[in-house]
């Protein structure tokens, strides 16, 4: 059987660990160039693994990481030996980026894509007012609180879970809509939408209340309107160790291991 993957490519974040961790297995499996290379092992946490998935969006390369890092949720186990059969063995996840398109008070629009979620969040000591729709219809005409935040269920144990939004398996076709420390309505939670809609936010009073959107590492200062949808264009290829899938990851997390 020909090896799926002869030419690796070896990425590592900035710290001690990950650096002679790249050292050791570029000595032993060679370094790729990461443009012909046939996968790309991310040695490192959980944000640089973001930052690989982002900086390879759209070829379609598959992203292997191993937890150099503290958290670690995206990653797999480190180990030096093996790696090629580990390769070979590795379970696909394929996810998709939502796609942000924000416009500031001064007209400006930026677009930018987000892996796990794109979030509006208070820039004063004021609460953000915002108004929300959901395929052009007003769901809520005026929610003040900290932010809000729509996740995907891959980024659904992240930011979302942090601020008491719900756990998502991967291949449910759902969007967490979450809000961050909501002071009205009181009792809203938040909602689960499906994932082909398109969700509008505008930031009401945004001289007085500003506010910033946030696509994972991506920020746009004082926004006054935030347009987010899910991008199927896009695949993104994250491998797993057998038994250690981001499914099993997810699942695992909804019972608190």
């Amino acid at each position: 059987m020909t090896a799926r993957f002869t030419a690796i490519s070896f990425i590592a974040s900035e710290t001690p660990e990950a650096e002679a961790a790249l050292l050791k297995l570029a000595d032993r499996y060679g370094n790729a160039d990461p443009a012909t290379a046939d996968v790309i092992v991310a040695l490192g946490g959980d944000g640089l693994m973001l930052q690989t998935l982002h900086r390879f969006l759209g070829t379609g390369k598959p992203i292997y990481g191993m937890n150099r890092g503290s958290v670690g949720f995206l990653m797999n186990e480190f180990r030096e030996r093996g790696l090629s059969k580990k390769l070979e063995a590795a379970q696909r996840s394929v996810v998709h980026p939502l796609s942000m398109r924000a416009v500031d008070q001064n007209g400006d629009v930026v677009q930018a894509k987000a892996i796990n979620e794109v979030s509006l969040l208070r820039r004063s000591y004021q609460a953000a007012k915002l108004r929300l729709s959901v395929d052009g219809q007003v769901r809520l005409s005026e929610l003040v609180a900290d932010g809000v935040l729509l996740a995907t269920p891959a980024g659904s144990t992240a930011y979302n879970l942090s601020a008491n939004g719900p756990i998502l398996p991967l291949d449910a076709p759902l969007l967490a809509l979450t809000p961050i420390s909501a002071f009205r309505p009181r009792r809203w939670r938040g909602a689960l939408l499906p994932d082909h809609a398109k969700v509008t936010i505008e930031v009401l009073e945004a001289a007085k209340r500003p506010v910033s959107a946030v696509a994972d590492h991506t920020q746009i200062e004082n926004v006054v309107l935030v347009e987010i949808e899910i991008d199927r264009s896009v695949d993104l290829v994250m491998l797993h160790d057998p038994g250690h899938s981001l499914d099993e990851r997810i699942l695992r997390e909804q019972f608190g291991y």
